[in-house]
């Protein structure tokens, strides 16, 4: 497997060159811990009723009830978000659990948000959008050098 290196652009401000030189290889991973961590809290509310969530047995009804989906789909939601969003911020099995979260978005953008239009703040599919295309890029390219999986693979 080939190495890539990334020649970052030129900066706004040519003598903040050597910082983002210095912090350009971060930024990758930086955005896939970000969309891991993101996703906990959901996977939280669904399975243990967490930050204002309901828990799984009251998500269950809603998914059975209100999508049409079988109850059980809540345990695997919930599942993808909180144990998948941990496993995306830390890079371990990066394109699977990546792969599981676009699935997943991609379910809940047809599902439920879709009726409601684009934008987030009227219930639309906006943020489960940005999210899959986020997860996508790592299907992609996987967990990069920062990663479990890299570690692993050395």
């Amino acid at each position: 497997m080939s190495v890539t290196t990334v020649i970052p652009a030129n900066p706004l401000v040519s003598s903040y060159r050597s910082v983002t030189e210095a912090l350009s290889p971060l930024a990758d991973p930086l955005v896939r811990v970000a969309a891991g961590l993101a996703l906990v809290p959901h996977g939280a509310q669904k399975l243990f009723g967490w930050f204002g969530g309901y828990g799984l047995e009251a998500t269950g009804q809603f998914f059975a009830t209100k999508l049409g989906v079988p109850a059980s789909f809540a345990l695997i939601a919930g599942v993808i978000e909180f144990g998948g969003g941990i496993l995306l911020a830390a890079g371990l099995a990066t394109r699977a659990v990546a792969a599981l979260v676009v699935g997943l978005m991609a379910v809940a953008v047809v599902q439920v948000h879709l009726p409601a239009g684009f934008f987030w703040t009227d219930g639309g599919y906006e943020y489960p959008l940005l999210w899959a295309i986020v997860a996508l890029s790592y299907v992609i390219r996987g967990g990069g050098r920062y990663s479990l999986d890299a570690l692993i693979a050395r």
